[in-house]
Parts: C-alpha cells; sequence; structure tokens
C-alpha cells in the first residue's frame, strides 16, 4: 500500500494575511484527515512574505488542534538554524500535547541566507559532520540517555517520528547511515531523485526504529474537474516559483490564463524540467499520472503538495488526489 500525504507551505496569497493563511492551514489539515491523508507537514521558511510556516512548531500545535488522528509534523525544521535541545523542547512538547502523532523533518539546508542566519542568531557550521552530530544529538535527548549530561524537559522520552530530508545524495545516505525514514524533496528539486532513493535502499542499516528502508517523495498536484481547469490553478505556484527563481519572490500569485505559453518554448522547458514531478489535470489524469511517478519510484509514501490561489480550490484538488490514490490502490490490490 502506497500512504498519501500532504506538505503545506500555509501559502499568503496576494490581498492575503498571515491570519487567513494559519485559518486555511487548520482548515485545509482537517479536510486532509477527512480525506484519508496520513500526515499533514508543513515546512520552515524565514524571511518569506508568501510563507507564514516560520515558527514551525507553534504552527503545528495550531494545526494539531484542529485534528483529532492525522499525523502532523515538521517537512522540515532545518536544524542548522537551532541548537538542538531547543527543536527537542518543541517537539517533546508537541508529542506531549497530540501523543503519538508527531513527525520531526530534519533538513541540513538552512532555510533562508547568511542575512536571515545572523538574525536567528546562528553561525552556520562548515564542518560536513555538523549536521550528522545535531541530528544524533537531538535523538539522544529523545532517548533520555545521559550523554549529553542535560535532561530535555519537555523532550526526554517523547517519540516523535524522526526522518531525514534531503534533494541530493547527502541526506539519502545520513538518512540510509542512521536507520531513519527517508524524504525527497522532488516536487520542487528532482534531478537526484532516483540515485538518492537507490544509495538510500542499497545502504540502508536497520535500527531500533525502522528495520527496512522507508522511502518518501514529493509530488505537485493541481487538480479539478477538467485538465484545462486544473492548468490555470497550476499557474499561481509557476509563477511563484519563477520569482522565487528570479530573485523576486513574494505572495502566491491569482492564476494567470496561458501563463506558461507565456513563457516561451524556454521558459516553459525550465520550469517543466523543475516540476516534473507534478500531476495537472481531471481525476483521471492525476490519476495515470500518479500510477506512472509510484510505478517508477517504488516509494512506500507520496508527499502531495498543492499551492493553489483560491482555498476552496485546494481543498477540492487534494480531494481528488486522495481518490485518485484510493483508486490506484484498488487496482493494485
Amino acid at each position: 500500500m502506497t500512504r498519501y500525504s500532504l506538505l503545506d507551505l500555509v501559502p499568503v496569497i496576494e490581498g492575503g494575511t498571515v491570519a487567513q493563511a494559519l485559518a486555511n492551514a487548520a482548515d485545509l489539515a482537517a479536510h486532509a484527515e477527512a480525506s484519508g491523508f496520513h500526515r499533514y507537514w508543513t515546512a520552515e521558511h524565514h524571511g518569506m512574505t508568501g510563507i507564514a510556516s516560520a515558527a514551525t512548531a507553534v504552527v503545528l500545535a495550531h494545526v494539531g488542534a484542529a485534528t483529532r488522528t492525522i499525523r502532523i509534523g515538521a517537512g522540515g525544521i532545518m536544524l542548522p538554524n537551532h541548537a538542538p535541545l531547543t527543536i527537542a523542547e518543541q517537539f517533546g512538547t508537541l508529542d506531549a500535547l497530540f501523543p503519538g502523532r508527531i513527525d520531526l523533518g530534519l533538513g541540513r539546508a538552512p532555510g533562508s541566507d547568511q542575512r536571515v542566519a545572523r538574525a536567528l542568531r546562528r553561525t552556520l557550521d562548515s564542518d560536513p559532520n555538523a549536521f550528522p552530530r545535531d541530528v544524533m544529538e537531538l535523538q539522544s535527548y529523545f532517548a533520555d540517555d545521559g550523554q549529553t549530561g542535560i535532561v530535555a524537559t519537555p523532550g526526554a522520552g517523547a517519540k516523535p517520528q524522526m526522518w531525514i530530508l534531503g534533494s541530493s545524495l547527502y541526506g539519502a545516505q545520513l538518512a540510509a547511515a542512521l536507520g531513519l525514514p527517508y524524504a525527497f524533496a522532488s516536487h520542487f528539486a528532482p534531478d537526484a531523485l532516483d540515485d538518492a532513493l537507490a544509495i538510500y535502499r542499497r545502504d540502508f542499516r536497520p535500527s531500533a526504529v525502522l528495520d527496512k528502508p522507508y522511502a518518501m517523495a514529493g509530488f505537485n498536484v493541481f487538480a479539478a474537474d477538467t485538465d484545462e481547469e486544473a492548468e490555470l490553478l497550476a499557474s499561481s505556484q509557476q509563477q511563484a516559483f519563477v520569482a522565487l527563481r528570479t530573485g523576486r519572490p513574494g505572495k502566491l500569485p491569482p492564476p494567470v490564463p496561458g501563463y506558461r505559453d507565456s513563457l516561451g518554448v524556454q521558459g516553459a522547458a525550465i520550469l517543466g524540467s523543475v516540476l516534473s514531478c507534478s500531476a495537472i489535470g481531471s481525476r483521471e489524469t492525476v490519476e495515470r499520472q500518479l500510477a506512472a511517478f509510484v510505478e517508477r519510484t517504488k516509494v512506500d509514501e507520496v508527499m502531495v503538495v498543492s499551492a493553489i490561489f483560491d482555498h476552496e480550490a485546494r481543498k477540492r484538488s487534494i480531494g481528488i488526489a486522495a481518490r485518485a490514490m484510493d483508486a490506484l490502490e484498488t487496482v493494485t490490490a
């Protein structure tokens, strides 16, 4: 069975507010829960006016209060920005509030630039071993094994499900070495996906928390009643990505008819490559494209990403994605 989950960056739309984005996040998570999604993740980004999830643990507490059963977590926390003890306390608190529901995905990238890193009072360590050390220190706080000489309160004895995230081969190697589940960010950085999954599965070492590899991959879904409507909905994310890549990040813009064609052949090709792990269309189209992605990657879980300007259209999109994944499982069975 291939599980399906949802990554929500809590987008702030043009003309919208952070308060509205946070209200939408809670509503979207409840809708995902009712639609059969396995987990809801959000991610840490700083200094971006179009993303409201910078205080990731606080957002997760908000979402947790609006849901009952769906797993909630970070996809991810950018560990170089934080002392591991701080994250142990935050996610230990979440684990106490929502026991058995908390995930903690850890990324090596800072999710910001040097200017933001200084504002966070962090000096980014150039030592390649810094990230693995921080991950193991964090594990030690949760295990309360005495190795750090400090008892994390909350944190000691907490059991969030820890993940290693990545968009290159490094994360795959670390997840395999530590025997942790692995999530690849193919929804925006697909180039190394196949190699990363192969390395993770080949080099995986069983651990106390996982006896065999467990891999997830990000996949964009823009679904609607027709292919044409879905193409229009997808144009908001396409505009946002082009703006980010050209140094002009901002709030999520409204859809624009014919946007992709307006970029010209070269621009459309670049966008198509970067967002190649995507399904855009009706339920039949989405089901076919999801099936091809699962067949290609053999992932245990698909992390659906669906940044759409209109909140109700976004809810419909993830509902269609859920039905497509359910149909895929029925066919497989």
